[in-house]
């Protein structure tokens, strides 16, 4: 069905998510250009991911990150998408399809979006590539940590930006992370790894001692005070900042530009590790059919049609097929966003408003230098419920 054959129909097609991507401009434009009407299920990433796989049959298409379908597709919540129906596909770039931007590139630790991508003969994913996919890649990022840079300890001073400054006992009383056990305990790995107290021999897949030992050894730094807090929502972790109670903490990239934190002095770490890297999208209800499935198909072909791409990018997130966007956005917000050149100009966020101050140079770089610097993917390990066990005795600890 074409998007003009939707439009005359009474369809509402149900997007579940979180807040990351569902905004209501999107989902504005969205009806608009499409014809239809349009659901947002708004829910916290615990509830989005419990209804996604109990309730399949509350929603049509879920917006969530590729580390998740480790839930959805043993679950058959979901169904298979065809590449055949996705009309932007062969414009998406390699580092969904192959894990690199550049052949021969490092793949991070944890769970690599293309391992996850393509259906196999056996019904299981993997990377050999095929007709069908399980999640259509969209939105993503890389994550680190932000610190106050007139505020930088002396021992650190023109040192390499590192995770393990995060624990540095310069920072005592003055370090946070997020409290999400799945992404907090990647960072406070990382954190461990880079201050040289432990070694792992995959970040993204700890082994059971493994999460013994560091969550022993955030246990013991907790009890001494080393920990300002743990951060459960952006709102927190903008509050935490603002209120100059912490010196370093984990922070999402977004937040950051959302908040003008540069303007106040902080600086989003280009770690020497490498960052925490996230890859976002959607995937198909396994419910969903005729014409609903249809409408979802435009619905997902609409997302990458360019204007969508370029709102996302005002909020310092990616698009898988970033060339279509690029006629969306200025000469000067291509070069600050993805080229990683100075702001010639103020820049506006997704509605209109001045966020980038001219002058401003985002950290790390470009989008190929930024993802291409990736320490770790978000993941789901094989120990998962055992690391969230762990994870939260320690932060009773």
């Amino acid at each position: 069905m074409t998007s003009a054959a939707v439009a005359t129909s009474n369809i509402t097609l149900r997007v579940l998510g979180t807040s990351v991507t569902l905004l209501e401009l999107l989902r504005e434009r969205a009806e608009q250009d499409l014809g239809i009407k349009i659901d947002y299920l708004l829910r916290s990433v615990e509830d989005a991911q419990r209804i996604a796989v109990m309730e399949p049959e509350s929603y049509d298409l879920y917006d969530q990150w590729f580390h998740n379908i480790d839930f959805v597709w043993p679950a058959r919540a979901i169904q298979p998408l065809e590449i055949a129906r996705l009309s932007y596909w062969d414009e998406i770039n390699s580092l969904p399809k192959t894990g690199t931007l550049r052949p021969g590139g490092r793949l991070g630790d944890g769970s690599v979006p293309v391992n996850r991508l393509y259906v196999q003969r056996d019904n299981s994913l993997g990377c050999l590539p095929g007709e069908l996919i399980s999640m259509l890649p969209l939105t993503h990022n890389a994550d680190s940590f932000a610190y106050h840079a007139d505020r930088l300890p002396r021992g650190l001073q023109g040192e390499e930006e590192s995770w393990g400054w995060l624990l540095h006992p310069a920072y005592s009383g003055q370090a946070a992370f997020q409290d999400d056990a799945a992404m907090g305990a990647l960072d406070a790995a990382l954190a461990v790894q880079g201050a040289g107290l432990q070694r792992f021999a995959n970040v993204g897949n700890l082994t059971l001692e493994e999460i013994d030992s560091l969550t022993g050894e955030l246990a013991r730094l907790r009890r001494q005070g080393h920990f300002a807090a743990f951060w459960s929502t952006q709102d927190q972790a903008c509050e935490l900042i603002e209120n100059q109670q912490v010196g370093v903490q984990s922070l999402w990239a977004p937040t950051y530009f959302r908040h003008h934190f540069r303007q106040h002095g902080y600086k989003l770490a280009t770690p020497r590790e490498g960052y925490r890297a996230w890859y976002g999208g959607m995937s198909l209800s396994r419910c969903a059919s005729g014409k609903i499935r249809d409408a979802a198909y435009d619905y997902l072909n609409w997302w990458q049609s360019g204007w969508p791409g370029a709102v996302m990018a005002r909020q310092g997130y990616y698009i898988s097929n970033p060339q279509r966007s690029r006629p969306y956005m200025s000469a000067a917000e291509w070069d600050f966003w993805y080229g990683g050149l100075p702001a010639r100009e103020t820049l506006p966020n997704a509605w209109g408003e001045p966020l980038i101050a001219k002058g401003e140079l985002r950290d790390g770089g470009s989008y190929e230098q930024r993802m291409s610097h990736i320490a770790v993917w978000n993941s789901v390990m094989d120990e998962h419920n055992y690391l969230v066990r762990r994870w939260q005795d320690c932060l009773r600890a």
